[in-house]
């Protein structure tokens, strides 16, 4: 697996691809055997990444790639049923998802670079 000679750290995307309340990026995930989407996107206080999984629909998020954001840039919205979510935790925040939260995947940010830390996953 690539990990840019980080140890445990495998290289996602550059922080400057990430703009606050913006176009986030896609990228493929390996839990065991099996391929997932993912995304990382930039929110006030900091970056989160999750799986591109509704928890309403088993549906991904964005409503074209890396489109995750609602129209303020403030929360993640499930371009199918209007679910919002929190950026900073993936906590279902109102919609067809009461009660639960999106799939959130441990990253790091370090010297403009963002990398996959949760050992669940390995960059597919």
């Amino acid at each position: 697996m690539p990990n840019n000679g980080r140890s445990g750290r495998e290289f996602i995307c550059h922080s400057e691809r990430l703009k606050t309340g913006s176009k986030g990026v896609r990228f493929d995930i390996l839990d065991g055997e099996v391929a997932r989407a993912a995304f990382v996107v930039r929110h006030e206080h900091g970056v989160a990444a999750f799986l591109n999984q509704c928890t309403h629909r088993a549906l991904e998020l964005d409503w074209s790639p890396g489109e995750f954001f609602d129209l303020d840039g403030k929360n993640l919205i499930c371009a199918t049923h209007g679910a919002l979510y929190s950026p900073k935790n993936g906590e279902c925040l109102g919609g067809p998802c009461s009660g639960t939260a999106l799939t959130q995947i441990q990253i790091v940010e370090e010297q403009g670079d963002v990398f996959l830390t949760d050992h669940r996953y390995h960059i597919g």
